[in-house]
């Protein structure tokens, strides 16, 4: 299995990352792809992929909740990142409205730029999207060119938002949500083809049942395949096998 979006760079594991890596490992969790937060995380990304090389893939870019007023300054970071070495895709980029609204004129411009830095490096992207579906659809279909492959990470939508993702040529990013009884997504995901989502936990965030409340980490990532498997009503090996080409052929390891 891939675990397609997980910060384990965050402090949250400085205590324990081997034992953390390990246990994922041994539940069949092979490969890690670090979603990038603003310049203050970037070194630590680094230091991480230094440590397990062959297992960490890294993206670039400014998640939304760290668009402030120096957001430009944080865009050239991701920029110079993006020309002096090579990447996985260009994330966690996105629209996050529950945490700030002001500032949305500012994250639809980072948006949109850190797309077409996508499309000049020929990467995809990864998009961190909080009570903004309209608000990032909108930018979505405004962008000029061929959109990139990319993953709508943590997918808590409708079936109709699915469906319009699925629609762009993008994937679901599927984690801890699907256990929630209040998920709401386990409800309708069987409808949409397996071949358009892939497996992730979040870590240290969003936890999935029976983890609830807890420090996510990739390990439990098992718990979501679980679950999927249980949504499919298929085997678990078909769950890994499908998600594992689905996360391989989105991303440029």
């Amino acid at each position: 299995m891939i675990d397609t979006h997980t910060h384990l760079y965050l402090p949250e594991f400085d205590q324990d990352i081997d034992e953390v890596i390990e246990r994922a490992v041994a539940l069949g969790v092979q490969e890690f792809y670090l979603p990038a937060i603003d310049s203050s995380t970037t070194q630590a990304m680094y230091a991480l992929e230094k440590r397990y090389p062959e297992r960490m893939h890294l993206m670039m870019g400014l998640h939304p909740t760290s668009v402030q007023e120096n957001f430009h300054q944080e865009l050239d970071h991701v920029y110079q990142e993006l020309n002096r070495r090579s990447f996985s895709a260009v994330g966690e980029i996105g629209i996050d409205l529950y945490w700030e609204t002001k500032t949305l004129p500012w994250q639809q411009e980072a948006f949109a730029q850190q797309i077409k830095w996508a499309q000049e490096f020929d990467l995809p992207i990864v998009i961190h999207c909080r009570e903004s579906f309209d608000e990032i659809f909108q930018v979505l279909d405004s962008v000029q060119g061929p959109l990139p492959k990319g993953i709508f990470h943590c997918f808590t939508g409708t079936l109709e938002q699915a469906q319009h993702i699925i629609g762009l040529g993008l994937s679901l990013g599927i984690g801890g949500v699907a256990t929630f009884k209040n998920g709401k997504i386990d409800q309708f995901l069987a409808q949409i083809p397996m071949e358009h989502i892939v497996l992730e936990t979040d870590s240290p965030y969003l936890a999935p049942v029976p983890f609830r409340g807890k420090r996510n980490e990739s390990s439990y990532l098992y718990q979501v395949a679980q679950r999927v498997a249980g949504i499919y009503d298929c085997p678990l090996t078909q769950v890994d096998r499908i998600t594992t080409a689905n996360a391989l052929a989105i991303f440029k390891s």
